[in-house]
């Protein structure tokens, strides 16, 4: 008998799967099949199931740093199975041994008699349409799954060599998908577990974490929404490169997030750099240590591909109807400015302006004269030339830290409250009143001001400069405040 060479499997479950239904609609499918199945769900390291009229269990062997599974089959029995086939059953399971009364056992009596009254074994109904593919060499499966009536798909990827299943998983738009065994799989759907999902955006300036959850009318319940001040872009706009301790701290972050995330059994995990990491010469290098401190690939995206997801987030979250509408997205680097009208997308572009690089640039964290600022105020001006001579659009919408910050000093909001700030209207003269407050402080006199993160008072000043230089390039007294931003955008655009 030929020896049985183990496989490294990734699989997951879910409704959506965003690009990746795409990409196998494009592949050739192989062989259908379907099946009738019975799982044994014992809560462990173990798939156990019926499946024309076999005993199959497998258990889990390892699980390599990558979180790929490698399973080993120990049984595979037709019934009746004899009492010792049953002692070994549950020895493969992890489970004491209940009391026998039989010599062997069909399957109707294994139920009846061992298995319901022993209650440690759940049996689980499954029905299985699986449509085969290769993928990368990689055999894969997609399958639509109903598990005691209840409708799930789930995707699965193996071979021999894990880098190839990893390298399939990425190439088909999986990336970043938490490996979930068929056990746990079905347990999750027989309990109700939320579906959740994570995104963290790493910007210039702060690291920004969300979690939702994903209702069964396609609507986001927030679950977790916070961001943590890292500076991974501090010293670039001098040296041009991210250098060491600013990517410690940025890491560590990463690595926090991504903990609490498991906790909350996201099913997948979406992580995008944006203007710190276009710009920085030795980006690969960071993202390259990133990916070795927390295990995580770190996704750069266009400062184009940015500005769609802030305006992806806009139409999600604020009712604004028809109209044109222009979307501006201040970071610590850039700026993503996009031009639509409804929910249609006519231009996006990003800008390298940014409060970081202004700040460092014309020392903004310190009391600053009339003159420095007016010099920062035509550098700014001179660096947004972009949207000189555009018409004055019917919405303008504003989000990022900059604006955000603005907005709970305006409210004196000593605790953030996202709903507060969401949809409020900023007008001009209150920008100016700011910025007049801000130039008047040092970086420790600001952080007393109620409403400003104390993490943002060196950079508050530069972030108002360009709130400020926007509205008055678009011939705009008023904006809308949006506290739904890229996070949000790349949450329904990958898994809405």
């Amino acid at each position: 008998m030929a020896a049985i060479v183990p496989r490294w499997e990734w699989r997951t479950f879910g409704m959506r799967f965003g690009p990746a239904e795409a990409a196998f609609a494009a592949l050739t499918p192989g062989g259908v099949q379907e099946s009738e199945e019975l799982y044994l769900l014992s809560g462990g390291d173990a798939s156990a199931k019926i499946r024309d009229d076999l005993m199959d269990i497998k258990v889990l062997q390892e699980v390599n740093a990558d979180g790929l599974e490698q399973w080993i089959p120990v049984m595979k029995t037709g019934f009746p199975l004899s009492a010792t086939d049953v002692s070994n059953m549950f020895e493969a399971l992890g489970l004491d041994l209940p009391q026998l009364n039989r010599e062997a056992y069909t399957l109707d009596q294994l139920l009846a008699e061992v298995i319901e009254p022993d209650g440690r074994l759940r049996p689980v109904e499954v029905h299985k349409r699986r449509v085969r593919y290769m993928v990368g060499g990689c055999m894969a499966e997609v399958s639509d799954v109903e598990v005691n009536g209840e409708p799930i798909r789930t995707i699965a990827i193996e071979a021999t060599d894990p880098s190839a299943v990893i390298s399939s998983v990425r190439a088909i738009g999986l990336g970043g998908y938490v490996n979930t065994s068929y056990p746990r799989g079905l347990a999750a759907v027989l309990d109700q577990t939320p579906t959740r999902f994570a995104v963290i955006d790493v910007g210039t300036n702060s690291v920004k974490f969300h979690i939702a959850e994903l209702g069964d009318d396609s609507s986001w319940k927030k679950v977790v929404d916070r961001a943590e001040v890292t500076r991974l872009g501090e010293g670039l706009e001098q040296h041009g490169e991210i250098t060491r301790e600013p990517m410690e701290r940025t890491a560590t972050a990463i690595t926090v997030m991504l903990e609490e995330a498991r906790r909350y059994d996201c099913r997948a995990i979406a992580v995008v750099g944006t203007a710190g990491l276009r710009m920085a010469r030795n980006a690969a290098e960071i993202v390259e240590a990133i990916q070795e401190r927390t295990g995580i690939t770190i996704e750069v995206i266009s400062g184009e591909e940015e500005g769609r997801l802030a305006y992806l987030a806009v139409q999600a979250g604020l009712g604004l109807g028809e109209g044109s509408l222009v979307v501006f997205d201040t970071g610590g680097g850039s700026t993503q400015f996009t031009f639509g009208r409804g929910p249609e997308v006519a231009e996006r572009f990003s800008v390298e302006v940014g409060a970081v690089r202004f700040t460092e640039r014309f020392r903004l964290d310190g009391v600053v004269g009339l003159e420095v600022l007016d010099e920062a105020l035509a550098a700014i001006s001179n660096d947004l030339s972009r949207i000189d001579g555009r018409p004055p659009p019917d919405h303008l919408v504003a989000m990022g830290g900059a604006v955000t910050n603005i907005t709970a000093v305006s409210k004196s909001l000593a605790t953030y409250d996202p709903d507060a700030v969401q949809g409020t209207v900023l007008d001009h003269a209150e920008i100016m009143r700011q910025i007049e407050m801000y130039r008047s402080l040092d970086a420790e006199a600001r952080r007393s001001i109620v409403g400003l993160q104390p993490q943002r008072a060196d950079i508050i000043l530069a972030g108002a400069c360009i709130v400020s230089t926007v509205m008055r390039k678009l011939d705009r007294d008023t904006l809308t405040v949006s506290d739904r931003a890229l996070r949000h955008g790349l949450l329904v655009d990958r898994f809405g």
